[in-house]
């Protein structure tokens, strides 16, 4: 599961792109008009030969200041548009300059709310994100009389791993073992990582404990395959197993806390039993 980022670009963040295609049509206008001043000069150039030839009429004389007039306009009008060019090409520059410094520090506000929510090690929600969701959960469930399940999920003897092989070896295991939950975890559910070698797991809308209980087999069969975890030059073959503890909404609890509590503490009689998982009573 992921958070939602309600970031919105401000006014004129990708105005690049239509200042460019102005900058284009302008340099296209730019070139024509430059042609046509080029052209209106030679055509200009010839008829003064022409005339100096022969005694000229003075409306032909006069048709001649004109058009010479007008070759004066249109080489003034492609000279404006090169210097409109010049700026609209510095406007460019600095729209694309703010453009990426926009997308830097947009980049770095998502990188440090990620981070604000998310486990460092595992990349699963942390505690703040898991809370946030479960008391919406709760919210949802008393407004639209829904059941619920949380899975206080505790691996069994996850000390040994880091005091045989070291805590790199330990850390590849859980980051393994999170990669596994997140790929079997339904779209309404979360799975975070609530510290240490521990997991917790709400479930959205459970009909009864026999979804439950499938859901917990599942969970703990792919926790249970062996990691294949390189630390440094060494591949190693680690098995793991857990324990799972199940609280259900409203019979075990309303809030949050109580919840949790209950969960933890059926978690704590399955591992004593020597079951895979157990529900709160």
């Amino acid at each position: 599961m992921t958070t939602n980022s309600n970031t919105q670009l401000p006014k004129g963040s990708k105005g690049s792109v239509p200042l460019t295609k102005a900058l284009a049509q302008n340099e296209h206008a730019k070139t024509l008009v430059a042609d046509a001043a080029r052209e209106l000069s030679s055509v200009n150039e010839v008829l003064k030969q022409e005339l100096a030839e022969k005694d000229p009429l003075p409306a032909v004389e006069n048709a001649i200041e004109k058009s010479e007039g007008v070759e004066g306009k249109v080489q003034e009008v492609a000279d404006k548009l090169a210097i409109v060019n010049r700026a609209l090409e510095g406007e460019v520059r600095d729209r694309v300059m703010l453009d990426r410094q926009f997308a830097a520090v947009t980049e770095q506000g998502e990188a440090a709310r990620y981070a604000a929510f998310h486990d460092p090690l595992t990349g699963l929600p942390n505690r703040a994100l898991f809370s946030d969701r479960l008391e919406h959960a709760l919210a949802q469930a008393l407004r639209h009389g829904w059941n619920l399940a949380l899975m206080f999920v505790d691996l069994d003897k996850f000390k040994k791993i880091n005091d045989l092989h070291g805590h790199d070896a330990g850390d590849r295991v859980l980051q393994t073992i999170a990669d596994r939950l997140k790929q079997i975890t339904r779209a309404d559910d979360t799975v975070s990582r609530h510290g240490g070698d521990e997991f917790l797991y709400l479930l959205m809308e459970t009909p009864d404990e026999k979804v439950v209980s499938a859901i917990a087999e599942k969970i703990l069969d792919a926790i249970q395959m062996p990691c294949e975890v390189s630390v440094g030059e060494n591949s190693l073959r680690l098995c793991v197993s857990a324990s799972i503890g199940i609280s259900m909404f409203p019979k075990n609890g309303t809030t949050a806390e109580a919840l949790i509590n209950s969960a933890d503490a059926a978690m704590y009689v399955a591992k004593r039993s020597k079951v895979r998982y157990g529900f709160a009573m």
